[in-house]
């Protein structure tokens, strides 16, 4: 029989953890005398004993390790039920959100997507902005850990390549899962507090350079104002670049680095293909803002902000560039499907899965002009095993797949073609903003209907889990395990 208790009682620390996360804009609310706390107090109660009582009940039936079924469904479980309680300060506090509108908010913010239903985020009080970065930037460090530890060993989409025991670390041997969390965890909070501090360096306040360090570190998108990045220092958006980048960047490097192994940065083909595709897109951009607006400058800010941000997948905006003309926003498309590299806070596809694809390209063709030859594809310098390629290549047709039906179910719920395409993209990819008038960089998702909404929060968390995490446990074999 399958056991539920050694989820129930992970899921329910995890619950009751988030309820007394709760307290830190709680007191924020206190500080700024807007009166509001109560709705997170109330919160806080909801969540830390709801949490506290369901790993209570489940205590008795905890073991050493999880089955693979128990890994797969705690680790859909956990990013399904943290939005249920993470929605209650949305419900109760100053926005009054509806269900469907306090969920969606906490399902983005949980999934570091960004999307956001609420507009007069300015006039929102302390709290409610500390909590949605709070959410990312929680959403940030729990998918590092999912991505280094969980989705490798249940070779999800081709993980399995970075398997501690199976990947190169360059003559360093990494240590157990468990102390990389450990150290990652320390690190994050590191470059968290430089990035608040860089940002307060450019002038911008200490709330707003708070939640901002949340958000860019956890390429979330999340930000204190209608205009995101707009109503920000020019050298904020810089600030910003150079941290969304960091984040991007696979966190078990900086394990390495630490350690004494340097060299593991700037070995990493992922890395320098990220970085090169990060120059090349900014590049082009940047020429074509300075011919078509000018301003050499603020072509090449406005250029590097905006690419790094969609490429990322945070999602903050400086400008509509769906102004700039149809180039740009085509690239802003396609570049939002890249997504940065695996084992760091972005998301989408991954730079590393493109590498095994064009690997085995490269395989096929020289295997016809060779037929006689033996070529095999190969990553970081090491043979690739058909079972990696075999996941990788099943990760992009479910995620076309999903796409589609997505993209056809945003539409039959009475939505335009682009807001539609744009819409399941940016929710699958967690890149946040879409294309178009009302999902586009200078809109939201507000004016979406409730249909289009559920839709949305479940592709969000299909595509934060890897998309084969979540859709494991709907099929009948997995229930007979």
């Amino acid at each position: 029989m399958f056991d539920l208790r050694p989820v129930g009682y992970v899921i329910g620390l995890l619950v009751a953890c988030l309820g007394v996360t709760m307290l830190a804009p709680l007191v924020a609310d206190l500080i700024a005398g807007n009166g509001h706390w109560p709705a997170f107090l109330e919160s806080a109660i909801i969540t830390t004993f709801t949490g506290g009582l369901v790993a209570l009940s489940c205590q008795n039936g905890v073991k050493e390790g999880l089955t693979i079924q128990q890994t797969f469904l705690l680790t859909t479980g956990v990013w399904l039920t943290l939005p249920l309680f993470g929605a209650l300060p949305f419900i109760f506090g100053a926005t009054e959100a509806r269900f469907i509108d306090a969920f969606f908010e906490a399902m983005s913010g949980l999934t570091t997507t960004g999307a956001t239903v609420f507009a007069g985020l300015d006039a929102l009080p302390d709290g409610l902005l500390l909590w949605r970065g709070i959410l990312q930037w929680l959403g940030g460090i729990g998918i590092i850990v999912v991505a280094m530890v969980f989705l490798p060993e249940l070779r999800v989409g081709g993980m399995q390549i970075f398997r501690s025991e199976g990947f190169d670390t360059f003559g360093k041997i990494l240590p157990r899962a468990t102390e990389i969390s450990s150290r990652i965890s320390v690190i994050y909070i590191g470059i968290t507090l430089m990035c608040g501090i860089a940002y307060m360096t450019t002038g911008v306040g200490a709330l707003d350079a708070i939640v901002h360090a949340m958000t860019t570190v956890s390429t979330g998108g999340f930000s204190t104002f209608d205009a995101s990045f707009g109503a920000m220092p020019p050298a904020a958006e810089y600030v910003a670049a150079l941290f969304m980048i960091a984040a991007a960047l696979p966190f078990v490097r900086y394990v390495q680095l630490i350690s004494g192994a340097p060299e593991a940065l700037w070995k990493d083909s992922q890395i320098k293909t990220f970085l090169t595709i990060i120059v090349v897109l900014a590049g082009a951009l940047s020429v074509w803002l300075f011919i078509s607006v000018g301003g050499s400058e603020i072509a090449f800010r406005k250029a590097l902000f905006n690419t790094v941000s969609i490429l990322t997948g945070t999602g903050y905006a400086s400008a509509d560039y769906m102004q700039w003309g149809s180039f740009p926003v085509m690239v802003f498309f396609l570049m939002g499907l890249i997504g940065g590299c695996a084992g760091s806070t972005s998301c989408s596809i991954k730079v590393f899965r493109y590498q095994l694809l064009f690997a085995s390209i490269r395989a096929q063709v020289r295997k016809i002009h060779s037929p006689h030859g033996l070529f095999e594809p190969r990553y970081q310098g090491r043979a690739v095993s058909e079972d990696v390629l075999s996941s990788v290549m099943s990760f992009f047709m479910l995620f076309i797949v999903t796409l589609g039906v997505t993209a056809v179910a945003l539409g039959l719920t009475g939505l335009d073609f682009i807001t539609s395409v744009s819409g399941a993209s940016a929710a699958l990819a967690n890149i946040g903003p879409g294309l178009g008038d009302i999902i586009g960089p200078a809109g939201n998702y507000g004016a979406l209907n409730d249909a289009a909404k559920w839709i949305l929060a479940i592709a969000m968390l299909i595509g934060r889990l890897e998309l084969m995490a979540v859709f494991a446990i709907l099929t009948v074999a997995f229930w007979r395990g």
